[in-house]
């Protein structure tokens, strides 16, 4: 249920050198193993995380066709450090609040034909999303991190929160059918032609656990993808291990009741209906 592809480091063999050279020019080389056409897009949901950002940045791929920073009308320079670090990021301002209101906003700019979900808060290793975007073109429609499969981890969870996520966890499995090791984590990718198979309408931080839910019941294929979590670098989060634990529950409680077919695309996440302003 996991995969994993070690990253190729350039000018350490010769012969994987020599090959990447040979690749068409509409190909772009992400690993000694793999080249993709597919343009990749990232995003990632940002409120005050100025201090953050070049930890976050450092560790993205130069092969990325695209990195879309939603501000959450930071009150510090967020929006010029991002432009800084990546000159041609697409900015997107959110309107609303909350994180999956972000994340709604960002998938809507996006032109790639990957989508990544990275947190701006420096836990994610940029360098991961090799393994994300390996799983995607291997056949996955959704690419899922999980901090418990085998080869993954986290310096960030207290006991209590990894109780709640494994709960969490056992519940989804049983009423959907899916097979999980992980739940609440934002370090996903999928392909964007999922938008038209998925609804997406909350606002929070249950925005993970409601996609997680949403691919089962729409079918689509699942691939788990070990990643590690490291601790947040500056700052403080705002997730609440109570409160948001409450609405991931009420998510999956609401879920169970509802029926597939009820589900229509057209209101689908990412959809072509302006939720901020992109620059």
């Amino acid at each position: 249920m996991s995969s994993f592809l070690h990253p190729a480091i350039p000018g350490q063999d010769p012969m994987v050198d020599r090959e990447i050279s040979r690749i068409p020019a509409q190909y772009r080389p992400i690993s000694s193993h793999l080249a993709i056409a597919p343009p990749v897009s990232v995003v990632i949901p940002a409120m005050n995380e100025a201090e953050n950002l070049p930890y976050v940045f450092k560790t993205l791929p130069d092969w990325i066709h695209e990195v879309v920073l939603v501000d959450g009308n930071s009150s510090d320079n967020t929006v010029q450090v991002a432009r800084e670090l990546w000159p041609d990021v697409v900015v997107v301002k959110q309107v609303g609040k909350g994180k999956g209101d972000a994340l709604i906003s960002g998938f809507a700019a996006c032109s790639g034909e990957i989508i990544v979900m990275v947190d701006a808060d420096g836990s994610a290793d940029g360098q991961e999303i090799v393994s994300y975007v390996s799983a995607l073109v291997g056949g996955a429609d959704f690419a899922k991190g999980s901090r418990f499969a085998n080869g993954g981890g986290t310096d960030d969870m207290t006991p209590i929160r990894k109780l709640g996520n494994w709960a969490l966890c056992t519940v989804v499995n049983r009423k959907f059918g899916a097979r999980y090791t992980d739940l609440c984590y934002g370090y996903n990718a999928f392909w964007k032609r999922c938008l038209d198979e998925v609804v997406l309408d909350c606002t929070g931080f249950e925005i993970e656990t409601l996609m997680n839910i949403r691919v089962v019941k729409a079918g689509l294929r699942v691939q788990e993808v070990p990643s590690h979590e490291y601790n947040r670098i500056h700052g403080v989060s705002n997730l609440s291990a109570v409160k948001d634990g409450i609405r991931v529950l009420r998510v999956i409680l609401r879920e169970k009741r509802v029926r597939r077919a009820s589900r229509r695309p057209a209101h689908a996440f990412g959809a072509s209906t302006g939720r901020g302003e992109a620059s």
